[in-house]
């Protein structure tokens, strides 16, 4: 799952949808068998357009309502790699993207490297989840310098994502972007594409589609990857700020443990929580120069922004090695453009990379209905406090509510052979999740990277070790010794970089 930022950016990156929906998924008839798909040449690229990557492209036309096959049709962007040998294994690798509201095809660009042996012998195939990338994409025209971007009030936000609702109703119906279609969806592309059987990996969000995928359709399903994990039976929001609490705690537990880190900062947990006493209690104005534009930005920096940087800079260990000296440059030299400079940098990335509008269809029909028993309490303890919850409740009270399997949050009793990723200090799917996941397989095993953080598909062996694992969809012999040498990146002890 992606993070949150301000109030309401908190919303748009971890989970929800609301309104009434009125005949159970179960009851909707079969897709009818798709024609062979055509596909041609096209390119992939990063939404940085940093890397392009040569593809075959296609779309395949399905109803936006299952129930009514003759209704409103969208498409459905597919783009397959075709494997380097000749004479492929025909049994691809689906790529299922996380957020929810992230697009397979801008996400693979940037990790393709680490399904570079899989590659070598298997098709790699991304559909755009509906509502988003070039799927029926339901990307709200929100103002990035507005409410969605900086801390204004709640009540501003939703009033933003009313908008955002009723723009998007006016080509869309909200309520058919659930996981429960979605797993249709691919099943879909899988027969008109032609293979019998495919192997899946699930990043985040990914996890829980692929992992419905497999209980909807064991019969074409070889394997299973899956990346920082969302147990079935949870439902996403409630723990998220205990998690993120927790992951924080971690990383300023490792700088205390490391000479360098400890004898530079001391403790950043005091930083943490001095700067944020005080921007809570007195916001900072500051001009900072964009750091995509160069352009001067005026921006208030107050304790949601604080929650922003340290959420997404949890995220990984690359990004968490820069947190002591971000919070020691803020707190103690009073020098809050690196602060500012890292909100700036997650807010556009956020906007840009996740369609809110699929999102909120997904959290408010899958997670906010079965909140329950919140301790605020515990939640006000936190540095991301309730105003998550609050703000994805408050969201779903106007949001549609679709369509939801009645058993999408059973536990899942599955044969599938199943590779499970974890980091030990990941902010949002802790280790703990991909246990509570790896009971419902009979056949499993659970990686958990210690001091890692979300997603564990870039590190060291790991492209070796999902590759050896897809190839024989077995665990019997798979060798996962290089794992234990993943070490996370060394803190940043000043702006030119770590110790030597």
């Amino acid at each position: 799952m992606l993070p949150p930022m301000s109030t309401r950016l908190r919303v748009s990156i971890t989970a929800l949808l609301l309104c009434a929906w009125l005949q159970p998924l179960a009851a909707v008839p079969p897709i009818p068998a798709a024609a062979p798909l055509a596909l041609q040449d096209c390119r992939l690229e990063q939404p940085q357009k940093l890397l392009a990557l040569h593809a075959e492209c296609g779309e395949l036309t399905v109803p936006e309502n299952p129930a009514e096959p003759e209704g409103r049709q969208i498409s459905l962007f597919i783009a397959r790699i075709p494997a380097v040998n000749r004479r492929a294994q025909p049994d691809p690798l689906f790529i299922l993207a996380g957020g929810p509201g992230l697009a397979a095809s801008a996400f693979y660009p940037g990790v393709a490297g680490a399904f570079g042996r899989v590659h070598r012998d298997r098709d790699i195939v991304l559909v755009d989840q509906r509502g988003t990338g070039r799927s029926q994409p339901l990307q709200c025209d929100v103002d990035e310098d507005g409410p969605a971007a900086d801390n204004q009030a709640d009540e501003e936000w939703l009033h933003v994502m009313r908008e955002c609702l009723a723009q998007l109703s006016r080509n869309s119906n909200l309520a058919y972007y659930t996981t429960s279609i979605a797993v249709r969806d691919l099943d879909a592309v899988r027969a008109a594409l032609g293979y019998p059987g495919i192997n899946l990996y699930g990043g985040s969000y990914g996890s829980r589609v692929a992992q419905h995928y497999l209980r909807r359709y064991p019969q074409h399903s070889r394997s299973v990857v899956l990346d920082g994990v969302v147990p079935p039976e949870l439902a996403l929001g409630p723990g998220i700020a205990l998690d993120a609490q927790a992951a924080l705690l971690k990383i300023f537990a490792r700088c205390r443990a490391d000479a360098a880190c400890q004898g530079r900062f001391g403790d950043p947990e005091k930083d943490y929580r001095d700067l944020s006493t005080r921007l809570a209690s007195k916001p900072v104005l500051i001009t900072v120069p964009d750091p995509r534009t160069g352009a001067l930005r005026a921006l208030t920096l107050g304790s949601a922004q604080l929650a922003a940087v340290l959420r997404l800079q949890s995220y990984s260990a690359d990004q968490a090695a820069m947190l002591p000296l971000t919070l020691s440059l803020a707190n103690r030299d009073n020098n809050l453009q690196p602060l500012a400079a890292q909100f700036l940098l997650t807010t556009h990335s956020v906007s840009e990379a996740i369609a809110y509008g699929m999102h909120n269809s997904v959290v408010c029909a899958e997670d906010v209905p079965f909140y329950a028993d919140v301790d605020r309490a515990q939640l006000a303890q936190t540095y991301l406090g309730t105003s998550q919850v609050d703000a994805l409740v408050g969201l779903c009270k106007f949001w549609p509510r679709g369509p939801m399997d009645e058993d999408l949050h059973a536990p899942l009793h599955s044969a599938v052979p199943a590779l499970l990723l974890s980091g030990g200090a990941d902010p949002v799917t802790p280790s703990e999740y991909g246990e509570r996941a790896r009971r419902g397989f009979t056949q499993a095993l659970h990686i958990t990277l210690p001091d890692q953080g979300h997603g564990q598909l870039l590190s060291p062996c790991m492209d070796r070790v999902m590759a050896d694992f897809i190839e024989a969809a077995s665990l019997s012999q798979l060798d996962t010794a290089c794992t234990k040498q993943a070490r996370p990146s060394a803190f940043l002890l000043s702006l030119t970089g770590s110790a030597p």
